[in-house]
């Protein structure tokens, strides 16, 4: 009897971190199930065989899509082709809900169970998309506890696994060593640049950090460590670094270092997502901000039911960390918040502070095993019942040239 197959599908390069630690823990449980799908190294490293990257994926912005939509397309039609050539017995989708949305409607033709692991943010905006979730999705796996009563209201199958980031988190050297190791001077600030894992992010985000950078060594006499996602190469940011800020600026990357170098930091500068969190986490402050094309945003806008975008501050309910966000993302504004943060050590301590009542708001369990357990439970549902396989060979198939299509 041949292994049972899943597909995997990871849009971004948050999402292939904690694609690879669901598979690694699968694998604890089962190592005979072969993964294959779209990730990056990390899922290339815990032994998912990928047919995309998430570089072909990691976009933002309506327009930004538009564009790239040749190229989304395609990917699309591939994951179609490969799952109906190798019958997965289930699929996992991680976030990046404007592609893997419209892939569980293909799946549900194709009768292959579906767990959605990273909810979309549907209790930000968009909360329409609760309807194809239901129509399309076996389980959601959330993150969030906030996630769970949404959910349920709307008669939709989940299950709180608790956020995965926590058991990726981790430090494995202090701060004294970290400053010798990458030649920080430690009677300088050190302030930790993250301008996101998107190429479209770069381009928004790195000019305004740079003429950040210039002020802020001018009056603090900071230096900086810019570290880089793991699908992005030194090429992408080192282009928008002056000259005069060269022998400053740090670019760090090798990945094993992130999260050293993240807790060594004395203020971090985030771009909204993920990376605020692993900040948090690292009880590390940080400053929020975050920037797509001026037409994007008014056009999204009015559909946003949330008047915090870091996730930090949603989690809390309130602002403990400040946001920068479009237009008020300025080197004016940004070099006046990290200075006012570096300057008051009292500010500093108590957002601290609440980073650790976030951190026991997130769960202590295990999320990656979480939710490997419940790939397994559904593997052993399709293996004794009507299983996927035998749905799939039933000959009921999408129409030709629909793909990436509502």
């Amino acid at each position: 009897m041949s292994p049972a197959r899943v597909l995997i599908i990871a849009g971004e390069n948050s999402g292939d971190k904690h694609g690879a630690s669901l598979v690694q823990a699968f694998q604890e449980i089962d190592p005979s199930v072969e993964f294959f799908g779209v990730g990056g190294a990390r899922m290339r490293e815990a032994g998912v065989r990928l047919i995309n990257t998430v570089e072909d994926l990691a976009v933002v912005g309506i327009f930004e899509i538009l564009s790239q939509l040749p190229r989304i397309r395609h990917v699309f039609t591939r994951i179609k082709r490969e799952a109906r050539s190798q019958e997965p017995q289930a699929a996992i989708l991680i976030d990046s809900p404007d592609f893997n949305l419209r892939l569980a409607r293909f799946l549900k033709k194709q009768r292959i169970p579906v767990l959605y692991y990273i909810s979309p943010t549907v209790w930000a905006w968009r909360k329409n998309r609760l309807k194809t979730i239901r129509k399309t999705v076996d389980k959601m796996m959330l993150i969030f506890p906030f996630e769970q009563s949404l959910y349920h209201e709307h008669g939709i199958a989940s299950v709180f696994v608790g956020h995965p980031l926590p058991e990726q988190i981790g430090t494995t050297a202090p701060r004294e060593e970290v400053f010798h190791r990458h030649g920080f001077d430690p009677g300088r600030p050190l302030l930790v640049l993250l301008p996101g894992s998107r190429r479209s992010e770069i381009r928004y985000h790195m000019p305004t950090l740079m003429a950040t950078a210039v002020q802020l060594r001018a009056e603090s006499r900071a230096h900086f460590a810019l570290l880089l996602a793991e699908n992005l190469d030194a090429d992408t940011v080192r282009k928008f670094i002056p000259k005069e800020l060269e022998r400053d600026i740090h670019v760090i990357e090798d990945s094993k270092n992130y999260h050293d170098v993240l807790a060594a930091g004395d203020l971090a500068l985030s771009a909204c997502g993920t990376a605020n969190l692993e900040a948090a986490l690292l009880e590390t402050p940080v400053l929020a901000f975050y920037r797509i094309s001026p037409l994007t945003y008014t056009l999204g806008k009015p559909f946003v039911k949330v008047d915090r975008y870091s996730i930090v501050n949603i989690l809390a309910g309130r602002e403990v960390v400040p946001e920068l966000i479009q237009r008020d993302f300025t080197p004016e504004s940004l070099t006046r918040e990290a200075l006012r943060l570096l300057d008051s050590g009292t500010e500093r301590e108590a957002m601290v502070r609440e980073f650790r009542a976030i951190r026991a708001s997130l769960g202590k369990s295990r999320a990656s095993l979480r939710a490997a357990e419940e790939l397994r439970t559904l593997l052993e549902q399709t293996g004794t019942s009507d299983s996927a396989v035998t749905k799939t060979g039933s000959g009921e198939r999408t129409a030709p040239g629909s793909e990436f299509s509502d």
